[in-house]
């Protein structure tokens, strides 16, 4: 019967994670395709109008608005330049949680914390995704943000108003940059101030080089001053930070890879002893304190590994 159970729970989340798939490669499809055909029109789409259910589904948007955690998934998603809900994130979450831990602990007979460890580590892959993907957008937005304020220093030398020149810039801009500058924009001309706008960026991008731009722009309404100006200086900052930052993380690249080695190291010599000697070997698997042993070794290089990723984990 117990067997049984799994099967289904398993099957069900098999069909709902492909389900779930086959939706994410359609809309992104659509969204690639949109993009290429009319770009300007996509940017103009609205992005003022907000969905706040969490879920589709009632009894999950009523569940996942009673935790609290769920808001800063929410930003997350929303950071990482994805439309999903947190109820999709999290249904996907729990079925993968749950195919990995009945093909585990059903079909392959496995140990019951090795199936619920591969659980927890399948139900949060996807929220490890997201949050890979959030890093990148972030990344790619750093990277384009310079010649962005560029662009909107010479289209308000041109005459055109910032609002505007958002707008512009935004039509020749790739993204992220070009969807963010026209939701700025979007949200101006529907009434909000430039205060509300800029403040609203520098929320959905949480990166310091928006912090800078958004109180620049907002002391410049406040006292005057010539603003293409402090965009081209703010913009030639930015410029030697983002030099700065690329040698520090080839300085660091190089810690990591000196870490990466020290972790697999050990690992790699065990199992050339298992194929060179492998009695020699075969009693860290037959005796208790082997295993016990064996699985200690493995913590401390999880927990080493972790730790020399922080020390070279250099911020500028």
């Amino acid at each position: 019967m117990l067997t049984l159970a799994l099967f289904f729970v398993a099957t069900f989340s098999l069909v709902a994670a492909s389900v779930v798939a086959y939706r994410f490669v359609q809309d992104r499809r659509a969204l690639l395709e949109g993009a290429d055909q009319n770009t300007a029109a996509w940017l103009d789409s609205t992005r003022l109008l907000k969905e706040n259910n969490l879920s589709t589904i009632t009894f999950w948007n009523k569940l996942l608005a009673r935790v609290d955690y769920v808001a800063i998934m929410k930003q997350r998603l929303a950071e990482a330049g994805l439309k999903w809900t947190v109820g999709r994130l999290t249904l996907l979450m729990l079925l993968l949680g749950a195919l990995a831990y009945g093909a585990l602990s059903s079909w392959m007979g496995a140990p019951w914390w090795l199936a619920v460890g591969s659980a927890a580590a399948a139900s949060a892959a996807p929220y490890l995704w997201v949050l890979r993907r959030r890093r990148k957008r972030l990344l790619a937005f750093e990277a384009q943000f310079p010649d962005a304020l560029d662009s909107l220093a010479r289209a308000l030398r041109a005459g055109q108003p910032l609002a505007g020149a958002m707008r512009v810039v935004a039509s020749e801009a790739p993204r992220p940059v070009a969807e963010e500058l026209a939701a700025t924009a979007e949200e101006r001309e529907f009434g909000s101030s430039w205060e509300e706008a800029l403040e609203h960026l520098a929320k959905r991008v949480p990166v310091s080089e928006v912090s800078i731009f958004a109180a620049s722009v907002k002391l410049q309404h406040r006292t005057g001053g010539d603003l293409t100006e402090v965009l081209a200086r703010l913009s030639e900052s930015l410029r030697e930070a983002a030099a700065l930052r690329g040698e520090v993380r080839a300085i660091a690249a190089h810690g990591r890879m000196t870490g990466l080695v020290l972790t697999l190291l050990p690992v790699c010599i065990a199992a050339v002893m298992a194929v060179v000697n492998p009695s020699y070997m075969v009693l860290l698997w037959l005796r208790p304190a082997g295993r016990a042993m064996v699985a200690g070794a493995l913590a401390c290089l999880v927990v080493a590994h972790f730790v020399i990723k922080k020390m070279v984990d250099i911020r500028v």
